[in-house]
């Protein structure tokens, strides 16, 4: 015997380095290097001729219940669970180096009753433990005992199946499934008698979050685990409890999501989810106050207003920058918003432009007064005259750009070129001053030169007869103090606006910038490019035309 032992021996040392006394603990087989080690120690009293199904059974994989016993089927199943975390039937939890080998030997014989794709943390409900512990913590597992557990209060063996295949099987106590769930409650009673009931849940979304839905039924504060869990975690928790009509559940995710904020990710899956489902009023009474405004349509448009009007009368330029920002990003239909735009009231924006354009045209007439430079430019108990028309232009190109990204700016080509006393006063304000009038011209004239806003003939010649000329004076202040517009973008424009009027009244115009072009220079606007196009046009193109009409 001593000599078949010493073969046995020498057999396994060429499966590893000649040099090592024993296998190497191997993370894979755990129970393999654990049992070679004991059986080494006492080989001199204890080993002799082994069964070759004794080992086999320490090496043999974990199986998950009703599931094939291929290889590949197994991996699919057990998923991305490492072989190493699972201690003990139906427990899976964090491995400890130390302790989880002489647990292994005694729960390798037993069972497994779960297999779980998903980790579970350690704090786990002692009712959802019951069938894997024992009341004495420090004696053996009984595997005789388990199975007379399973027979009694684990009686309910659930199949869970994944839409793309994956497969999940929970031994349960069916008193407290029928207890929670209404809809597990009657499949439990039309199948009563039975000393294992096996129920089905195919086309689960999510194995983990229904896992984690049915151990809340065993757990006595749901409120502390769900702080646990997350948000949004509570959120796949509420869908899977309302489906199964976990009523304790469904209140509990309810009150725990009101209370917390939310990111937008967040709230549209709990918009999408109310319309899926229909909660208790008392209970998701307060949710829906959150998730839905009671505002009617008109209310909005006045709060559209009062917002505009607050921004044009604010009197601290910081704040005033920061609120323009935040209401232009609202309302714009190219905002983060755009699903949800409310419809604003042109008239209340025109009225809010006339009223900034009197105060402009106040402000003017006191730059026009025949009063020394020196004290023009303070107010007495007021801010700079400057400071104050600068403020009243960027409110009026504020409400300019929201109504050109509506689409409602037609109006204000004809209310700009109507300013006939704002033009007189223009003559005889200063050039430091006056230049502020042409900075709501270049954003008409932009738009219009990149196609943003459509304007019939009339307002176009109307608009170009009544500000060109002052665009031009005013074009060299505009380079020193640009106030984030864009020159480049702005000669081009003009161009192609001056391009789309009819060919002689493109002709009056050419001619003035011309003239003003050949005396200022780089203080007036290039317009050679739309200059050549004009002649072209004009000239070359003409007298082919006619060439064409003579044959």
């Amino acid at each position: 015997m001593d000599g078949h032992t010493h073969r046995r021996h020498g057999s396994r040392h060429r499966s590893w380095c000649c040099t090592f006394n024993a296998p190497p603990p191997s993370p894979e087989n755990p129970h393999l290097s654990q049992h070679y080690r004991t059986n080494n120690n006492n080989s001199k009293t204890k080993l002799g001729p082994q069964k070759p199904d004794s080992l086999s059974k320490l090496t043999t994989s974990i199986s998950v219940p009703n599931s094939p016993q291929s290889s590949k089927s197994e991996l699919s199943l057990v998923g991305r669970m490492d072989p190493r975390r699972i201690l003990s039937p139906g427990r899976v939890s964090p491995i400890d180096h130390t302790d989880s080998l002489e647990e292994d030997r005694h729960s390798s014989h037993a069972t497994p009753s779960a297999a779980a794709v998903d980790s579970l943390p350690r704090s786990r409900s002692r009712s959802f433990r019951a069938k894997i512990e024992s009341p004495d913590t420090h004696s053996s597992l009984d595997p005789s005992r388990v199975e007379g557990e399973i027979g009694g209060a684990y009686d309910v063996r659930l199949n869970l199946k994944r839409k793309n295949g994956g497969v999940m099987v929970l031994e349960l106590s069916s008193s407290v499934l029928a207890s929670n769930s209404e809809v597990f409650a009657g499949l439990i009673a039309g199948s009563a008698g039975k000393k294992m009931y096996r129920i089905e849940v195919p086309e689960v979304e999510n194995l983990g979050v229904f896992k984690e839905t049915i151990e809340l039924m065993f757990e006595e504060d749901i409120a502390k685990r769900l702080v646990k869990i997350g948000v949004n975690r509570a959120i796949d928790i509420l869908e899977v409890s309302a489906g199964i009509m976990f009523r304790r559940g469904v209140s509990s995710c309810l009150k725990y999501l009101e209370a917390v904020p939310w990111t937008e990710e967040e709230e549209e899956k709990l918009r999408s989810l109310f319309t899926r489902f229909k909660f208790d009023e008392a209970t998701s009474r307060d949710m829906l106050a959150r998730l839905h405004s009671q505002q009617s349509t008109g209310t909005l448009q006045n709060l559209a207003r009062h917002l505009v009007s607050s921004i044009t009368t604010c009197s601290d330029a910081t704040a005033r920058n920061e609120l323009k920002s935040l209401v232009k990003g609202l309302l714009c239909k190219s905002s983060v918003y755009e699903k949800e735009q409310p419809d604003i009231n042109k008239e209340d924006f025109y009225a809010v432009c006339q009223s900034c354009m009197s105060e402009l045209h106040n402000l003017f007439e006191e730059a026009s007064d025949a009063i020394p430079h020196e004290r023009m430019t303070r107010k007495e108990m007021g801010k700079p005259l400057i400071a104050r028309i600068s403020k009243q232009v960027d409110n009026i190109n504020f409400l300019l750009e929201i109504l050109l990204d509506r689409q409602m700016a037609e109006e204000f080509v004809d209310l700009w070129v109507n300013q006939g006393n704002l033009l007189k006063l223009h003559e005889r304000a200063s050039p430091m001053v006056r230049y502020e009038l042409s900075r709501v011209s270049a954003i008409l004239f932009i738009a219009m030169g990149t196609r943003k806003l459509h304007c019939c003939s009339e307002a176009r010649s109307g608009l170009l007869q009544a500000w060109f000329g002052p665009m031009l004076l005013d074009f060299g202040w505009l380079q020193r103090c640009r106030k984030g517009l864009d020159m480049k973008a702005l000669e081009e424009a003009m161009g192609q606006t001056l391009l789309t009027l009819p060919l002689k009244q493109q002709y009056v115009l050419f001619m003035e910038w011309f003239r003003c072009f050949s005396r200022n220079g780089s203080e007036c606007p290039n317009l050679s490019k739309a200059f050549q196009i004009w002649w072209r046009r004009s000239f070359l193109r003409g007298s082919e035309t006619h060439a064409v009409e003579s044959r």
